[in-house]
């Protein structure tokens, strides 16, 4: 995106998006853009809707429930969709989790239901909503899909079915420390997943579970016991850095 359009508001669409284009913004759209970020006629902002790439938009009509943008001209081109798969047992700061995973490059996030998980009532709108403000916080353009929740037994049972020869990588925080960097290394190249515990960690016929099926990486994240949010990020980072695209 060109910097002269990096303080300009972005904003995730469903509408198709062309040159020419006029489209109207939802009611709380309108109100984050007029009430919140204070923009009117003649102001300017960027659309993007994980197809087409972002738009450079103005502002051309504001009514009390209601916004009018008309697109100038497409700013950045739409970047091919991320393959990492990212699962996580759902915990307290859910909205935490899933910028993050977001901002680091997941292409699917899923909740997976392992047997210590803290927050099992799971709302899929508001899950796409945390990654729909990451994507707009960090001009991400492939917004990630948010998977249906799974039982972590089926995730095991059914991950040949559903995911082909991709590796399955997990924490293991019961290993001894140990750098992940070599590990890791022998993985570039191949389609990758990553799986994160609960608060607590995986139970241990989860973990022996995990261990035992061939497509499974453990890794270590150090001697220090991290939180699930904290080892989520550390892991998302060190796969991107050693064996994903950074």
């Amino acid at each position: 995106m060109p910097r002269t359009h990096k303080t300009l508001p972005r904003l995730y669409v469903e509408t198709a998006l062309r040159t020419g284009v006029e489209l109207a913004l939802d009611k709380d759209q309108t109100n984050h853009l007029v009430n919140v970020l204070r923009r009117g006629p003649g102001d300017q902002c960027v659309v993007f809707n994980g197809r087409d790439g972002a738009f450079l938009a103005d502002i051309v009509a504001v009514g009390k429930k209601l916004v009018s943008l008309s697109l100038i001209e497409q700013s950045s081109a739409q970047t091919k969709a991320n393959d990492l798969w990212f699962g996580f047992a759902p915990i307290k700061r859910l909205d935490y989790e899933i910028q993050k995973a977001t901002e680091m490059g997941a292409g699917v996030i899923q909740p997976v239901i392992t047997r210590y998980v803290q927050n099992p009532r799971l709302n899929p709108v508001k899950l796409k909503a945390h990654a729909i403000e990451a994507a707009q916080q960090c001009e991400v353009l492939s917004v990630p899909q948010i998977a249906p929740e799974i039982a972590f037994e089926k995730l095991l049972t059914t991950w040949r079915e559903q995911h082909g020869d991709r590796v399955l990588i997990f924490c293991d925080e019961a290993a001894a420390s140990a750098s992940p960097v070599d590990t890791l290394s022998k993985l570039r190249g191949q389609r990758l997943g990553l799986l994160i515990g609960p608060e607590g960690g995986f139970a241990d016929e989860e973990r022996e579970r995990l261990l035992s099926s061939d497509f499974v990486v453990p890794i270590s994240l150090g001697p220090r016991v991290l939180r699930a949010d904290t080892a989520a990020v550390a892991a998302l980072a060190l796969i991107q850095a050693v064996a994903g695209d950074w």
